[in-house]
């Protein structure tokens, strides 16, 4: 009977369980799909140059974490479906069933439905593992070929997590309905939130807000006495007074309120207003920082993203607490709105939501934030470390040295590291070049310069650098008798090199004086090991003249004729280093990079970093875009006595679906929108912080391409939530 029972149940809601299975199906099929690749059936073919045992291991880690956030949506839903089912346990129980009985019935029937969202998803995330497999064959710069595979591991994985979190979320729903009153249940649709001037978090969140302001205003005084000088153009010298002005005014309103005796309403919007003067004040400092070379360092530049961060945290809050009062203020302002048509209808329902879901409006706003900022931070980080990657591995071997602690000239490396020769002798790795070279101190006396920063530019013989820059394709370049050229890291800007190539056009050495070359720099990449700690340039002397130098960094670059394989490379390594400790006893500094290893490592990171950014924010935009649903569609009862009132009324069809599509686009684009103005001055910030970086390793191009790929992607989500919300919801007002 019981069974029966449970069944028809099961089918009956159905409906209200659409927008249920539909998530629950979405989140399967991503977590199938991305843990797909972790399972020990999937062996792609990726080369012996690479080892997936370490992709495979922090995928699996990455996603299961990543996951444990769906135990809050299943908790959330349930939680609406309790309280929408409410009448219907009150009657059960008045009819004589017990409510540890009850509960069971509707565990058994959410179960039912998680099992149903279950097999659908494993379905469709057999389809999406390929979109996966794919990603992965590209970072591996593997052909594609698709394989409908499906892997018994990674089924038994998905399953045994999410049946475990429907019998937790399960025990916590029957303890739930067995301490339920039936007085409460029969009442439970009456209940509503707290109105705003009965809210306790817009008190806290005020309270944190002000406490955060006068830290930054401690912060903007410190800056000044220690940073300022009257010589500054004027955007910086206005920078500098902004970030002392704005926060004391923030600091004064609230006092300014008291004497007053101003409402609650009046202290929000002044607050409101200032967090937005002290964001802009706020995110000037890494944009001018930037440009005039400002003397910030990073942890500055850090305390001052925290500080915007908070503005736009409380801007968000704010905003949505008050919108609400902002809504009701312009329709008493503007009667001929206010009378227009079903305008009151429409303001009321407005309104009166967002009087009473303000806190968890503020909470789905900035889970939004999150996400929008992990899709689109994801191709920024990851394009960054794979265009730093091929800076860093030019060469399938590097070997490097360095004198940062060698205090002895007779102590200075000055080996050929034949230990890799004969390794290759005895593997049968051809070599297509390879290059030993020194790097030369211009003058001796700088040898005992340690100072961080300040360390001397070191030099290259014409010779060795044009042997380098044949190893990598480039054009072989000359020099007069006394002339010298530079040579730059990518990463150094154009302002930075104009100013030492104006401050260095000639060069005192122990072997004479240089002067600097017609063509005065080459800014082809040609790897980090070749320049001293902590400079971007280096300096290319003719031979005869680095004959009179003192030579303190050995290094070696070698290219093979074929990838070294990666237990090849592993072995080298742990030769070289038992041979070469990173310190060695005398103090020189020695290192070994393989291609091999670099490679491998930085695309097995990059892949678990963007998959699990983009798995992660496509989680959070599900939570929240269900949370906007389900606050909709689960009042349906109400809905309906409202909308059939306007039908009575003699409201037709066409203005009833005229009311749902305003009403849903209120509800949608109200944290929509207002997430994404937070997110753009975030991504801003953040891009004008590592706009070298993404100069260097990207390209702006490239990163706007990223950018519109990802925003369309998440427009279609929003799209389809939108419209399927919006067909549900027509037929609950229809339903009467």
């Amino acid at each position: 009977m019981y069974a029966k029972l449970i069944f028809r149940n099961a089918k009956r809601s159905a409906k209200d369980y659409l927008v249920y299975i539909v998530t629950m199906t979405i989140c399967v099929t991503l977590f199938y799909a991305f843990l797909s690749i972790s399972s020990s059936y999937y062996n792609p073919d990726i080369g012996s140059e690479y080892d997936f045992t370490m992709l495979s291991d922090g995928m699996k880690a990455v996603i299961c974490m990543i996951t444990l956030l769906l135990l809050f949506l299943i908790r959330f839903v349930n939680h609406y479906m309790l309280r929408q089912k409410q009448k219907e346990f009150a009657i059960q129980s008045i009819m004589g069933m017990e409510q540890k009985t009850i509960g069971r019935i509707f565990f058994a029937e959410t179960l039912i439905m998680g099992m149903i969202s279950i097999l659908i998803g494993i379905f469709f995330g057999v389809f999406c593992s390929q979109f996966i497999t794919a990603m992965l064959l590209t970072a591996y710069e593997k052909p594609y070929e698709i394989s409908w595979t499906l892997f018994p591991d990674t089924v038994l994985w998905t399953v045994a997590f999410f049946v475990f979190s429907f019998f937790v979320i399960g025990i916590f729903n029957t303890r739930t309905i067995q301490k339920t009153k039936i007085i409460t249940m029969l009442s439970a649709g009456k209940e509503n939130e707290p109105e705003p001037g009965n809210s306790r978090w817009i008190s806290v969140a005020v309270i944190f807000f002000e406490l955060i302001t006068v830290w930054a205003f401690i912060t903007g005084i410190r800056k000044v006495w220690f940073y300022y000088d009257a010589r500054f153009a004027f955007p910086v010298r206005l920078m500098y007074w902004e970030n002392i002005l704005f926060p004391l005014i923030t600091l004064l309103w609230p006092v300014f309120c008291l004497i007053k005796k101003g409402k609650k309403n009046m202290l929000i919007t002044g607050l409101l207003i200032c967090s937005v003067l002290n964001a802009f004040a706020t995110a000037s400092v890494a944009a001018l920082a930037n440009k005039y070379y400002l003397p910030l360092g990073t942890g500055m530049l850090n305390q001052y993203l925290l500080f915007l961060l908070i503005d736009l945290l409380f801007f968000i809050g704010a905003l949505i607490y008050l919108a609400g009062s902002f809504i009701v203020t312009w329709k008493e302002k503007s009667p001929e709105h206010r009378y227009h048509g079903e305008a009151l209808f429409f303001y009321g329902q407005i309104t009166s939501k967002l009087n009473t879901t303000s806190k968890t409006m503020t909470l789905i706003c900035i889970t939004l934030l999150l996400a929008i900022f992990l899709f689109i931070a994801a191709p920024i980080l990851t394009g960054w470390a794979s265009g730093y990657l091929g800076v860093r591995s030019m060469y399938d071997v590097q070997v490097c040295s360095s004198y940062n602690h060698v205090y002895e000239e007779k102590n200075l490396p000055q080996d050929n590291y034949e230990i890799i020769t004969d390794f290759f002798a005895a593997h049968e790795i051809d070599t297509a070049y390879d290059c030993t070279f020194s790097l030369y101190l211009p003058k001796k006396a700088d040898f005992h310069n340690r100072i961080k920063y300040d360390f001397p530019v070191v030099a290259i013989s014409l010779s060795d650098y044009n042997a380098i820059r044949k190893m990598l394709g480039y054009g072989q370049i000359s020099l007069g008798e006394n002339e010298f050229i530079t040579q730059w890291k990518t990463i150094a800007t154009e302002e930075e090199r104009n100013s030492f190539i104006a401050e260095h056009t000639s060069v005192v050495t122990d072997g004479g004086t240089l002067n600097i070359s017609e063509q005065s720099y080459s800014e082809e990449a040609m790897g980090e090991t070749l320049y001293n700690s902590y400079t971007d340039v280096l300096y290319v002397f003719p031979d005869k003249i680095c004959e009179e130098l003192l030579p303190v960094m050995r290094n070696r670059y070698i290219t093979t004729t074929k990838n070294i394989t990666y237990e090849n490379a592993r072995e080298l390594e742990r030769l070289f280093v038992a041979e070469y400790p990173e310190q060695a006893e005398s103090g020189a500094l020695y290192g070994v990079r393989f291609s091999t290893l670099q490679t491998n490592s930085a695309i097995a990171n990059n892949f678990i970093l963007q998959t699990g950014m983009i798995y992660g924010a496509v989680v959070l935009m599900v939570i929240c875009l269900t949370v906007l649903s389900l606050q909709q569609l689960l009042d349906a009862g109400q809905y309906k006595y409202r909308f059939s009132v306007l039908r009575k009324l003699g409201v037709d069809e066409q203005h009833i679906n005229k009311l749902i599509l305003k009403q849903l686009r209120v509800w949608f684009g109200l944290p929509i929108i207002v997430a994404i103005i937070a997110a753009v001055v975030v991504i801003g910030y953040f891009v004008q912080t590592i706009s070298a970086e993404v100069s260097a390793y990207i390209g702006f191009t490239t990163l706007m391409l990223q950018i519109g790929a990802t925003v369309g992607i998440l427009a279609i989500l929003l799209l389809c939530y939108f419209i399927s919300t919006w067909v549900i919801f027509r037929c609950y007002t229809r339903n009467i």
